[in-house]
């Protein structure tokens, strides 16, 4: 073969007519592109005349010698765009904005727990106000705190404003011993009593505490016959008893069981409203029958009952039937229990009555111990036959009358209201009468209808409804409506695993936790993990008026709470609690009240050796600090377990004993 026919076989094949098309291709692809690039035109600043004339001097440059070109344009450099840094995320809201109770809230470093104790912290900014930014400074001061006279080491601000009620002009009804508080604001810190040790822990507490901690005798001297209180060496001794049930509250609780088979303490009855509680052994042995009882009393001529209680460690607060809606909501309760509590529950066609009924859950017990039970004197059984009448107009039934104890049961429902005859009182509230409100209304002398979708009378039983989004969620007024349930299992995750977290790293389980306020509840989550978690101990969970009402799903949780406006004193006694948990609520409330009488009200309400937690926004912790500091307490700030680049804080200070 020759060479020349080889060539040209060569030049034949497919291969290489397929690398020229190739080249030709990519020459042509070359040339296109700088082609369109050297012609792109950018914007320009320029103004359109300055461009027209631009224009007219490029096209005359062969010309003219004498005029430049223009300079060339720089070519636009783009690069792309950094990709997003992987992130956990840690709200309640998945990539398809749906909500969700699936996320996490980081850990917390256990190196950070012996900065706690010593009150320091790598992220703690000093009491001058520095930022830790050479450019800015916080502008507040604050002084040192000075201490209040000795006089004043039981205050209570705003039952004790003895110029108001002097103002008064009728106490007939009891207007003396509800809210009138001073326009003045406690500037001072409240002394402990002189020999103040750190409280009995629980339950030890149950049956005695310090003498020196509430050194008040009156009750030894009116009710030590009736088996309430004694006194022994340097210490209170409580041996359960009280005046209709002078044998111990077990033996009293047991007769009740006996009475009403299905009232279940601790499965169907979770929560429970004692009237005129005295020292609270009602409350305190119920609760070892797994009963939440909220015992309430005025601070009357037994001033002290409330603070004998809560220095058992029994929840307590003082509270009086008087003219205004106790501060609870409908349906709270699924026995209210008023054993001689000195209550006239026929006065004013029954009013204080149907205060109890609006309270009172559907189906609920009210049960009652007291002379005109079981006398028969004929004003005492002219007062039965009164109370058995107002009960029947309120539908409520008799399923029970033994000894000295009556026993009467709510219904479930409106139709017993609705087939009584025209005219009947007390009559039906209106149907616009919210019976959840209750921040300074006065009480209402109707009969509060029941939901006719049954909200609240379908709870489920303890446990089990710690965790069950009750039906009333969808009745509060909020923003969200379908994802309601979502946002409270949500809150329900969030606190479990702060919670723990807080146990684990600050070993909340040496710290002998028994009354908790949490002055912002939510929808109790905060409450509900304490629970889960084990600790022996119970919230006060306080609900304020500046944000949604959520203090019925709050109840139908088989939890307790109060509704409250904290630019007012609250209705306790000083050194009520051992724990004090504030998240979110400073940065919000600072827009309403002072946020240093805030703080102090903490300090009053706050045992010695007890302790706070605030968690609320970084910008505000300079400020919070130091008035912690004037306050004298040690704080730290210490980052959540977000991490330290979080928006958020937690300030933790400790008072000293």
């Amino acid at each position: 073969m020759k060479l020349s026919d080889v060539g040209l076989d060569v030049v034949k094949t497919p291969r290489l007519v397929k690398v020229i098309a190739f080249a030709f291709i990519s020459i042509t692809t070359i040339f296109l592109f700088n082609h369109f690039s050297d012609s792109f035109s950018y914007p320009s600043l320029i103004s359109s005349s300055n461009n027209v004339s631009e224009a007219v001097q490029t096209n005359t440059s062969t010309v003219s010698a004498v005029s430049p070109s223009p300079p060339p344009r720089p070519r636009l450099k783009i690069s792309p765009p950094p990709l997003p840094p992987t992130v956990v995320r840690t709200g309640i809201i998945d990539e398809n904005g749906a909500m969700s109770d699936s996320f996490e809230i980081g850990v917390f470093d256990p190196d950070a727990v012996d900065d706690l104790k010593t009150g320091n912290s790598s992220s703690s900014s000093e009491a001058t106000g520095d930022t830790g930014d050479d450019n800015s400074k916080v502008l507040f001061r604050i002084e040192k705190l000075s201490v209040c006279d000795k006089r004043k080491t039981d205050h209570i601000p705003c039952l004790d404003n003895e110029e108001e009620i002097k103002r008064l002009n009728s106490t007939d009804r009891g207007e003396n011993y509800e809210r009138h508080c001073p326009k003045e604001r406690l500037s001072c810190l409240i002394p402990p009593p002189d020999g103040y040790k750190k409280p009995i822990p629980w339950p030890q507490s149950r049956d005695k505490i310090w003498f020196n901690n509430v050194p008040h005798t009156r009750l030894v001297e009116d009710k030590g016959g009736q088996n309430w209180i004694r006194q022994e060496k340097d210490k209170f001794v409580f041996p359960g008893g009280g005046t209709q049930f002078i044998h111990g509250a077990d033996q009293y609780l047991d007769q009740i069981s006996q009475m009403i088979p299905e009232i279940t303490f601790g499965v169907r009855t979770r929560v429970a409203l004692d009237i005129g509680c005295g020292v609270a052994s009602f409350g305190a042995f119920l609760m070892q029958r797994n009963t939440t009882t909220l015992s309430v009393a005025p601070k009357d001529v037994h001033e002290n009952q409330i603070q004998f209680a809560l220095e058992r460690g029994v929840p307590a607060m003082v509270a009086v039937f008087a003219t205004r809606r106790l501060l609870y909501p409908s349906q709270a309760f699924e026995m209210i229990h008023c054993s001689r509590c000195r209550i006239n529950w026929t006065r004013d066609d029954g009013i204080l009555l149907l205060e109890a009924n609006r309270m009172l859950r559907a189906g609920g017990y009210f049960v009652w111990a007291a002379q005109p039970v079981y006398k028969h004197e004929d004003n005492l059984q002219e007062q039965w036959k009164e109370m058995v009448d107002l009960t029947k107009r309120i539908c409520w039934e008799l399923i029970k009358k033994e000894g000295y104890i009556a026993v009467w049961r709510k219904p479930l429902n409106n139709s017993c209201y609705n087939s009584r005859e025209a005219g009947t009182k007390p009559p039906l509230c209106r149907p616009d009468d919210d019976p959840d409100d209750v921040w300074y209304v006065d009480m209402k002398p109707c009969i509060t209808r029941l939901p006719e979708n049954g909200y609240g009378a379908n709870v489920s039983t303890w446990p089990a409804r710690l965790h069950d989004p009750p039906e009333r969620l969808q009745s509060i007024q909020m923003d969200a409506y379908i994802s309601r349930k979502e946002i409270m299992k949500a809150e329900s995750r969030f606190w479990f695993e702060t919670v723990e977290s807080y146990v684990r790293v600050f070993r909340w389980n040496e710290f002998k936790l028994r009354n908790v306020l949490d002055m912002k509840a939510g929808f109790g989550g905060f409450a509900a993990a304490l629970n889960d978690l084990g600790l022996d101990c119970w919230v006060m969970n306080v609900v304020p008026i500046s944000g949604f009402n959520t203090l019925p799903v709050i109840y139908d949780r088989g939890l307790v709470g109060t509704m409250h406006d904290w630019c007012e004193p609250f209705d306790t006694y000083p050194r009520t609690y051992d724990l004090i948990h504030a998240a979110f609520l400073l940065s919000n409330e600072k827009k309403r009240c002072n946020i240093t009488n805030i703080m102090v009200e903490m300090d009053r309400m706050l045992r010695p050796g007890g302790r706070v937690y605030i968690r609320d926004s970084l910008s505000l912790m300079d400020q919070l600090q130091q008035i912690a500091t004037a306050i004298g307490w040690r704080a730290g700030v210490h980052d959540t377990g977000e991490g330290p680049h979080a928006s958020v804080r937690i300030l933790i200070c400790d008072k000293g004993i």
